[in-house]
């Protein structure tokens, strides 16, 4: 399918140069995401239990700790999204760049973990279909 510059309507295209030296701020940004997801998961049932009692009061001593991981989470999601990298999964640490191959918008795909992006895939298909950046693009 050609290129058509309506498609993905403002959303800015990277070159695998321009993707590839994001990944520096990616990771940290998705490390950040991924320990407040942790923390939210550790302290839920306290949370809940803090919740049920609103009526009365309620309160529990991590109610700081649950704000600020919920803030960080949101200012780092925003952060990426500012940089025009779509987000596929949180926990995994997958991103996905929109990228001109061949004259039509693919992904480039990235997980946390990997230094380089060396993978891409249709916009219709996903992470298990990605396939290996063979060529200088």
């Amino acid at each position: 399918m050609p290129y058509d510059e309506h498609e993905l309507g403002q959303e800015r295209l990277f070159s695998l140069s321009e993707a590839n030296q994001l990944i520096p701020q990616l990771e940290s940004l998705m490390t950040t995401i991924q320990r407040g997801k942790a923390l939210l998961f550790r302290i839920n049932q306290e949370i809940r239990r803090a919740a049920a009692k609103a009526s009365e009061g309620g309160g529990t001593t991590v109610g700081s700790h649950y704000i600020r991981s919920l803030q960080a989470i949101t200012a780092s999601l925003h952060a990426i999204h500012e940089l025009g990298v779509v987000v596929k999964d949180l926990d995994v640490g997958l991103c996905d760049f929109p990228h001109l191959r061949h004259g039509r918008v693919v992904y480039l795909c990235w997980k946390l973990g990997e230094k380089e992006i060396r993978w891409w895939h249709e916009l219709t298909n996903g992470y298990k279909d990605r396939q290996p950046i063979e060529e200088p693009q």
